[in-house]
């Protein structure tokens, strides 16, 4: 089977349709297959959006450029985070609370936008709902690609920690999510008790993991999903190698592919370590029934020119079907040429 490609990117409406042509061509001669184009990034849609405040509608602009070069569109869309100021003004029970009692709205972890919403709310799920089905509709577009489609990392990655000045070897109260009401309410009625008063270590509670990681499953199984494939959209996922520090169960994901986010300096490792979780990831899949392709998600500022056809080698031969750059900002020249080498 042939391999397949793809380019994160960002959507960038200052850019002339000829300079879109100009790039597109350039990645479709080095092998790339299929962009994902940033259309919502938290905070701002680039398409035209009746629910969302808009940049402007690059996405439908995109799309017949890219298909005039062969080049598959699939929107790539932030999902649990939420930086709207109007949505934070109108509905603060919407975000993740922790188990310190601190909602992301008020004081998101790590950084400024992760505000993470809790896949609990009725009022979420029909926010999202909403996004997907606006996305749907658009004529043209080839696949979904649902990213943050998770709870905050209880514990980053060990190459970030000293970024924030931390030394995560438990999970601490601060960044362990949700114990909003709701979220309590429902483990309680299926458990007969509260994860937050009466367990005494909450991480601890195999029961409670898998509550949490349960929601993330429904929500994309059921509530998204759904909506693209009803639309003839591929629906595809960037997920997370330490998929238990985010409570994302992927590998029971009822998606088209995933995109994991090997991302090897971020945990210290090399690129040995990018075919190890190729391969456990796809055998997670083939432990639960799950057949779908695996793209190699690649961070090219961990991954020099020089060392690119290495990743991919090491990704392929641990069954990924194809590899997945991050992002066209890092896309050097070498990089295109090694692409093209080995896929053009």
């Amino acid at each position: 089977m042939k391999a397949k490609n793809w380019l994160w990117l960002g959507p960038d409406p200052e850019l002339s349709d000829d300079d879109w042509r100009r790039r597109l061509g350039q990645l479709k001669n080095a092998g790339f297959d299929a962009i994902l184009p940033e259309v919502f990034n938290n905070s701002k849609a680039f398409w035209a959006s009746e629910h969302l405040p808009v940049v402007a509608p690059v996405l439908e602009r995109l799309i017949p450029l890219a298909h005039a070069a062969g080049i598959e569109v699939h929107a790539w869309s932030h999902i649990m985070t939420c930086n709207i100021p109007d949505v934070m003004e109108a509905h603060p029970e919407w975000y993740d609370v922790s188990r310190k009692g601190e909602s992301t709205r008020d004081k998101p972890p790590y950084v400024g936008y992760y505000r993470f919403m809790c896949p609990s709310r009725p009022g979420v799920q029909q926010f999202l709902q909403t996004r997907m089905k606006e996305l749907a509709r658009i004529e043209g577009l080839d696949g979904i690609h649902l990213d943050y489609i998770r709870f905050p990392d209880v514990i980053l990655a060990e190459a970030l920690q000293p970024k924030y000045d931390l030394v995560q070897d438990s999970e601490f109260p601060e960044y362990d999510f949700c114990y909003c009401d709701l979220c309590r309410e429902g483990f309680r009625e299926q458990h007969g008790i509260d994860p937050l008063t009466d367990l005494e270590d909450a991480p601890a509670s195999d029961a409670w993991f898998q509550y949490r990681c349960d929601l993330i499953s429904r929500l994309v199984n059921e509530d998204l999903t759904p909506i693209g494939r009803a639309a003839g959209k591929q629906m595809t996922a960037a997920v997370f190698p330490n998929w238990r520090h985010v409570r994302q169960e992927w590998h029971k994901w009822e998606v088209d592919a995933v995109l994991p986010m090997l991302y090897n300096g971020f945990y210290n490792e090399d690129l040995q370590w990018i075919g190890e979780h190729c391969a456990s990831g796809n055998a997670r899949m083939q432990d639960v029934g799950v057949s779908k392709p695996l793209y190699s998600g690649l961070y090219l500022p961990d991954v020099p020119p020089e060392q690119l056809q290495q990743a991919i080698d090491v990704s392929m031969q641990a069954g990924a079907a194809g590899v997945s750059l991050f992002s066209q900002g890092s896309l050097e020249e070498g990089h295109l040429q090694v692409m093209q080498r080995y896929f053009g």
